[in-house]
């Protein structure tokens, strides 16, 4: 698996070369499609990229330092050439919900080579959503960012601040990286998750952080090898495969890699979470490895009864396979007791699971940390502490 890390990173790093060798390309200043610091910018982003769309040649379009509001944009591919859209500003969104139709805020669709860059900041101006939201006022928000059938694509050096649910949808790419990609919303604002991907592959997520009010990073149906390497999650609920088993024909998720990866005070460090009376599903090869946890309230979790509505029908067990998981070198300290919890589902145990390289220490007045492990029999190695499923091992 480390020489897998190495490719990924190697890809990686060449992509970034070649983005940073298109020395030639048209510049397209949105301040010269009418574009000014009084007004929506989103008529003149439109034109300036329909503009750069046409170019055969690679084209980048600037929106300039500075604070411009930006309402509701939507590009669509394909593009005849490599385009990268540079946002060095502060852009900032509607702060009233019900101004953005459903779907996104900024879209971007069915483009190749495509590159989002230049430090900038999209504030979504999510806290009077997250009040909307709560009294029940709102129907369904927008998310900060949301990429579709983008190829062989980089998004680097952008803030993403209060989005008013998710910061960022990923749905049917293939090549995808994030590099030094930062989420910046507080720890009680809901549904906030960093990235969701879905539906993708080798997606990679590096050099980056997050700190939310949900997961970090949240894994949907049918994502195939996602590398997350050198990220930094809190606050926030972790980093989590699902939930899953929630809907019918669900495809599988196979290859999540989690690596070199820190998380600070959150809920969760690294979850696998699906349905219990859940649909048919299948969660393989999945591997978290040298990670570091402080202050986390669950550090390993595997729950197959998710139900956080407390609506869920427990007595039926969740119908998806969870097998081949490496947990590997886990270290750091746990908010509560529990630091490791293996709850696989009764109908369809969890296997291949192996646990190694543990030490995850509570300092509460309720006892040393411990684990809980139901329907898996991990095979064991290296350091355990606490000791993985002795309790499980004792009562078979």
């Amino acid at each position: 698996m480390n020489l897998k890390f190495k490719l990924v990173n190697f890809a990686l790093v060449v992509l970034f070369l070649a983005q940073l060798g298109e020395s030639q390309n048209a510049i397209f200043d949105i301040t010269k499609y009418g574009a000014n610091s009084n007004g929506d910018i989103s008529e003149a982003v439109l034109n300036a990229f329909k503009e750069a769309c046409q170019s055969t040649s690679p084209s980048t379009i600037v929106i300039p330092k500075g604070t411009f509001q930006m309402n509701q944009v939507r590009l669509e591919g394909p593009c005849k050439a490599p385009l990268e859209l540079q946002i060095q500003a502060t852009l900032t969104a509607p702060s009233d919900p019900n101004q953005i139709k459903i779907g996104e805020w900024l879209t971007v669709n069915r483009l190749d080579q495509f590159t989002l860059s230049g430090g900038g900041i999209l504030d979504g101006q999510g806290k009077a959503a997250w009040e909307c939201k709560e009294s029940k006022k709102c129907q369904k928000l927008p998310n900060n960012l949301s990429f579709n059938s983008l190829t062989n694509s980089i998004i680097k050096d952008i803030t993403t601040l209060d989005s008013k649910s998710f910061h960022v949808n990923v749905n049917q790419c293939k090549n995808l990286t994030f590099l030094h990609f930062n989420v910046s919303a507080p720890d009680n604002s809901p549904n906030t998750d960093g990235i969701h991907v879905a539906r993708s592959s080798a997606v990679n997520i590096t050099d980056s952080n997050f700190a939310t009010g949900d997961d970090c990073i949240s894994i949907g149906d049918e994502t195939e090898q996602l590398y997350i390497t050198n990220v930094t999650c809190g606050p926030g609920h972790g980093i989590s495969v699902g939930s899953l088993g929630g809907n019918a024909d669900e495809k599988p998720v196979v290859g999540v890699f989690v690596k070199n990866c820190t998380f600070i005070n959150t809920d969760n460090g690294v979850r696998i979470k699906t349905w219990p009376a859940s649909h048919p599903g299948v969660v393989s090869d999945i591997h978290f490895e040298d990670i570091i946890v402080q202050n986390v309230s669950h550090p390993i979790l595997i729950d197959q009864v998710y139900c956080p509505s407390g609506k869920c029908n427990k007595d039926l067990p969740s119908q998806v396979k969870i097998n081949k998981v490496t947990i590997q070198n886990i270290k750091g300290t746990s908010r509560t007791q529990d630091a490791v919890t293996l709850l696989c589902s009764k109908g369809i145990p969890c296997e291949g699971v192996e646990v190694g390289d543990i030490d995850i220490t509570y300092s509460g007045k309720e006892g040393p940390a411990k684990s809980s492990c139901e329907n898996v029999k991990p095979s064991l190695k290296g350091k355990q502490n606490p000791e993985v499923c002795a309790a499980a091992a004792a009562a078979a």
